[in-house]
């Protein structure tokens, strides 16, 4: 090789070196910054982070609405009201278990107020050592730094105890100051826009006159209101007429039928036994002297006492004796081969969690085997509550046939003379109705070690959770006495829990979200001030529903209109500050009451024995044994056409459509359903008999009338199912879809009806079947709107 050209190598040798040297420095460089830059990043986020906790930080920490939540979730498992699962011999479910020395030489404190150097609590909370953390790391629980931070807060400030809210004597509050005072009808709003404006946000304008009688139709009577209503609702001007509106709902008899579907599923009604064979039982009177009660405004205390105590008032009634039905709703069984003895106690556990959650809303059921994990209810108190129903003789096992006792025979001459509000139809000469009455003494009330019927422990006396209202001897030892410690004016659950639900009624979800719960697990009250307002309220205006719920339709609040703006969306996505109206869909049975209603198909009958609408063949048969009632036969006539309250309840086998549309199994008591979505639910709307039936009637209507245009027509249609007049652009989009249904009816070819959906209707011969087909389809479609099956 020549020297020049080994200089020429070694030096691009050397400029190739340093190139490379160059570049790995740069990328060294580069990657420092960006780890730099990352940690600065990371660093800034955990300090905006940190400040964000803070300012979410309440300025003054209260124990029941910030502590006690964290500690009933993440502590109460370990640390709260069950001793059977209590450790390190420590408790957060009382004061004086909080606050009390530790170890050995008890110089040691979970919780010292002020002082949080000395508070295990907060050294373990935010310890390293996953030995010492807690909650610990097996327990898969974790407290986030804002729950860290409410604990932290809670010490720093003196940690000052409370009792649970519920738990708290009522207290009537007085009115908010508002900066707003043009705003409100009544006192409801107060409490509603003083909260609204902590938020920084303001009320929703009031909702149209259409969406506004159809909104309280639906919530006081389960029907929409006909067009004849809608019309002169928005030509009267008076300043009452939307109060003119409410007093009629509430006095017309749809208002019972509508109050007693909740009590269906609160006293968990059913026209069958249950179990596998669920043979039919006789409970409709029943049903009727309920409808009968809220159309009566019987006062709530009273509509309690007769259903869980009718039969012991002095010289009851026999109206009040078959109010006592109420506690008679639960399943029997008729399978041989059974234990007697066990499924009696079954039954008394089933009355017992009932009343509980009823009319306490507890999940006392949780004590049956131990003490409540979360909730200040022990075991005896479960089956000191137990006791009131525990002495009832009755059977476990009933035979094919046989009429469970006590019950009472209702004759027509009866029913006529003496409970003229039973619907008793003339083929029916008597019927026998399931009721209470109790033989005291026939068996010692004792707990049930572990829940089980055949582990008898100590005897335990007539009681009640003390947390609540201690049972003292001012009471009966009876379902009287019982009934009574419900309506003392010292216990602080039971207008709260009734005021909730009607509040659910009319806005959709509880001031407390959980109407079932109250207890240390349930939701928090939304409006705590607003909900002891109401209740003490209720108390004083004698427990009037029919007044509590007319000062909820007259408020401000329940007027909004439910339109979703960007910011309400962000900041209260589930409506709980309510600054807009409710907007969710209507119950199974007002879904199906609609298309019966609005078609003109309804039949407004009041009580009498269940009916049997459309249903799929061969339910029935494939969930028997073969015995009882394996086929289901539909009635003819006005049977397939009475409100949905009627429809025959087995409950092996629901109403399919019912159970779509979430209506409650009717296994047990329920006080709140459950709001689903799904495919089926179009499915059902689109398919079930009633409906396409509903939809052909109606397009016979509105081809029989004499209007001839088009729009008129489908204006009309549009009117009755949705309750409101469509604009221009939605008469358009219906009239092209019209066409649309034409086209393909001729493209098919089809000649005639399907007959199973004209079948039981007269189809008059000047209708073309390729209108009527097109007017059908039309129908149904409305029928789907999300507008017709939603509350807006």
């Amino acid at each position: 090789m020549k020297k020049k050209h080994v200089v020429l190598y070694f030096l691009i040798s050397f400029i190739i070196a340093v190139f490379i040297k160059w570049m790995i420095s740069s990328q060294k460089e580069e990657y420092v910054l960006l780890s730099e830059d990352k940690s600065n990043t990371t660093n800034s986020k955990q300090k905006d982070s940190d400040k964000e906790t803070k300012q979410k930080l309440p300025e003054t920490i209260s124990y029941s609405f910030h502590v006690k939540p964290i500690l009933s979730d993440k502590c109460y498992a370990c640390h709260g009201p069950d001793e059977g699962s209590r450790e390190a011999g420590l408790r957060f479910d009382t004061k004086d278990g909080a606050y009390v020395p530790l170890g050995e030489n008890k110089d040691r404190f979970a919780a010292k107020p002020g002082d949080l150097e000395n508070s295990e609590m907060i050294k373990r909370i935010y310890a390293e050592d996953t030995h010492k953390l807690m909650p610990p790391a097996d327990s898969n629980l974790l407290l986030s730094e804002y729950e860290k931070e409410i604990l932290k807060k809670w010490i720093e400030d003196g940690a000052q105890w409370d009792s649970h809210w519920s738990f708290k004597i009522l207290q009537k509050p007085s009115l908010p100051k508002v900066v707003n005072t043009k705003w409100g009808n009544n006192e409801i709003d107060r409490f509603v826009l003083k909260r609204l404006e902590i938020e920084d946000l303001t009320p929703s304008k009031i909702a149209t006159k259409e969406r506004l009688i159809r909104r309280v139709s639906f919530d006081l009577t389960g029907l929409p209101p006909t067009t004849a209503e809608i019309d002169h609702f928005i030509n009267d001007t008076s300043s009452n007429a939307f109060e003119k509106v409410i007093d009629r709902l509430l006095n017309s008899k749809a208002y019972g039928e509508r109050m007693a579907l909740d009590w269906m599923e609160v006293s968990r009604y059913a026209d069958t036994h249950g179990y596998q064979d669920d043979l039919e039982r006789v409970m409709w009177p029943w049903r009727d002297w309920v409808i009968h009660a809220f159309n009566e405004n019987l006062p709530y205390d009273q509509f309690v006492k007769w259903q869980l105590a009718g039969d012991q008032i002095d010289n009851a009634t026999l109206e009040q004796i078959v109010a006592s039905g109420f506690n008679r709703n639960h399943k029997i069984t008729q399978e041989g081969g059974v234990i007697d003895e066990e499924y009696r106690v079954e039954y008394v556990m089933d009355r017992t969690n009932t009343t509980a959650k009823a009319f306490m809303g507890l999940t006392m059921e949780c004590a049956r085997c131990h003490d409540h994990k979360y909730d200040p209810l022990s075991q005896k108190e479960f089956y000191g509550m137990y006791s009131f129903f525990n002495q009832l003789k009755e059977k476990g096992q009933i035979d094919y046939g046989e009429i469970p006792e006590p019950y009472v025979t209702l004759d027509q001459k009866t029913i006529k003379t003496k409970l003229p509000f039973v619907n008793i139809p003339d083929s029916i000469s008597e019927v026998k109705l399931m009721v209470m009455k109790d033989e005291k003494g026939i068996r010692k009330n004792r707990v049930l070690n572990r829940g089980l019927y055949d582990a008898p422990g100590e005897e335990v006396p007539y009681t009640l959770p003390e947390q609540v209202l201690p049972f003292s001897d001012q009471y009966s030892q009876d379902r009287l006495g019982l009934a009574e410690w419900f309506f003392d004016d010292d216990n602080p659950l039971t207008a709260r829990v009734m005021v909730n639900r009607l509040w659910q009624q009319m806005f959709g979800t509880g001031i407390v979200a959980t109407a079932d719960d109250f207890g240390n697990q349930g939701a928090l009250p939304t409006h705590p001030e607003l909900l002891d307002w109401l209740s003490v309220t209720f108390k004083e205006e004698g427990w009037d529903i029919k007044s509590m719920l007319k000062k909820m339709a007259l408020s401000a609040t329940y007027q909004q209109n439910s339109k979703i703006t960007p910011e309400l969306l962000e900041k209260d996505p589930e409506n709980q500050l309510l600054a807009r109206g409710s907007r969710y869909k209507l119950p199974a049975e007002a879904i199906r009451d609609n298309a019966l209603a609005v078609s003109g198909l309804l039949v407004k009958k009041i009580g009498g024995p269940s009916v049997k609408p459309y249903q799929p063949p061969g339910l029935w048969a494939g969930t028997t044994s073969g015995v009882g009632l394996t086929e289901y036969i539909a009635d003819k006539g006005e049977g397939l056409y009475r409100r949905s309250l009627y429809t025959f309840w087995k409950r092996t086998v629901p109403p399919p459509s019912m159970l779509t549309f979430d209506a409650a199994s009717r296994d047990f008591c329920t006080v709140q359903r459950q709001k689903t979505s799904t495919p089926l639910q179009a499915l059902v709307l689109m398919n079930d008999p009633q409906f396409i039936e509903a939809a052909t009637v109606m397009a016979i209507g509105v081809l029989e009338n004499d209007a001839s245009d088009e729009k008129q027509k489908i204006g009309a249609l549009f009117k009755k199912i949705t309750s409101r007049s469509p604009d221009e652009v939605e008469l358009d989009k219906l009239s092209e879809y019209l066409n649309e249904q034409r086209q393909g009816y001729v493209k098919q070819k089809t000649e005639n009806i399907d007959p199973t959906v004209t079948s039981t209707l007269d189809v008059p011969e000047n209708i073309q079947p390729r209108e009527l087909k097109a007017y059908t389809a039309l129908a149904s479609l409305l029928f789907n709107l999300d507008e017709t099956i939603t509350k807006s």
